[in-house]
């Protein structure tokens, strides 16, 4: 459990330092954008590339990458519903609430949480996958597509491939690809590239969680303004549903037993990833939900977490 409690204390005390730097006035909303378009635009693109190239392509294509896949699948579905058919929320906050309920912490906490508590720090890479290149560019495209309103008069024809067209104007797809096509192939960049690639990458964990943290200082305080009810219901997709749905698929689908097992079923477990937010800021879309889910979700997973490992290991 000490990898668990490692993980989730490093989260928060980076959290409470944006959150005090915004207290003493050191950084302000100002900052807090600068932080999350950095993020964005730079560093999570630089670290997509590294950490997919890196990975080895048989941990990724494997019998794990088809429970994650299900887990997102399913939980992302049930989200979808509720948010547009309950809620009546737009599409923008659509997608936002569905990262809220499907997008696990696999980053910052998950990668510390494989390589500590379940023992292998390539264990995370099917959730990054599936996510990566499913679920974060198909979410994405729909932003932008909302975001990005065609010039009138555009023709039917030319308005596709501006849809088409959207994943790939997004950096943080673009890099997904190419971190892909990298460990596919089994290409590794010259130190050169490598080298300024890693290090910048380094600055996009930091940068979205003191964005975070200036974030619940300056913003409205919790459950001021989403319905409680809403964020009850996002936290308990995700820290119910998705791993429940891991594991069943897991045991019962593809046979997965014993640490492979626990490992799926953990992994689906984590909380909403710090990268909601920063793509809701990104966007204008659904800022305070991600914000309030992220918090609660972050809480709650350790209890949870610690459950889990109890009733597989």
């Amino acid at each position: 459990m000490s990898g668990v409690l490692a993980g989730f204390a490093t989260i928060g005390l980076i959290i409470g330092l944006g959150f005090l730097l915004a207290h003493l006035k050191v950084l302000d909303a100002t900052a807090q954008h600068v932080l999350t378009r950095t993020a964005f635009y730079v560093a999570s693109p630089a670290l997509m590339v590294t950490v997919l190239g890196g990975t080895d392509v048989h941990r990724l294509l494997s019998a794990n990458l088809l429970a994650s896949l299900g887990s997102v699948a399913v939980t992302a579905t049930i989200a979808i519903l509720l948010a547009r058919l309950v809620w009546r929320r737009d599409g923008g906050e659509t997608v936002i609430a569905t990262f809220c309920a499907a997008y696990v912490n696999a980053g910052n906490l998950g990668l510390p949480i494989a390589a500590y508590a379940l023992g292998d720090a390539a264990l995370i890479a099917p959730m990054l996958l599936a996510q990566l290149l499913v679920l974060q560019p198909s979410g994405l495209a729909v932003l932008d597509g909302l975001t990005h309103t065609p010039s009138p008069g555009i023709s039917r024809g030319r308005l596709l491939l501006v849809r088409l067209g959207a994943p790939f104007r997004n950096p943080l797809a673009v890099a997904s690809l190419v971190g892909l096509l990298l460990a596919l192939t089994g290409i590794e960049l010259p130190l050169p590239i490598n080298a300024p690639l890693t290090l910048v990458g380094g600055m996009a964990v930091p940068a979205m969680l003191l964005a975070y943290g200036i974030s619940l200082r300056l913003g409205p305080g919790l459950g001021a303004g989403e319905p409680p009810a809403q964020i009850t219901a996002l936290v308990a997709l995700k820290l119910v549903v998705q791993p429940v749905v891991a594991y069943l698929l897991g045991a019962y689908a593809v046979g997965l037993e014993g640490h492979d097992l626990l490992a799926v079923t953990v992994i689906a477990a984590l909380p909403t990833a710090q990268n909601v937010f920063t793509f809701a800021m990104r966007y204008d879309r659904g800022v305070i939900l991600a914000r309030d889910t992220i918090f609660v979700a972050t809480l709650i997973s350790v209890p949870a977490i610690i459950v889990i490992t109890w009733l597989l290991s």
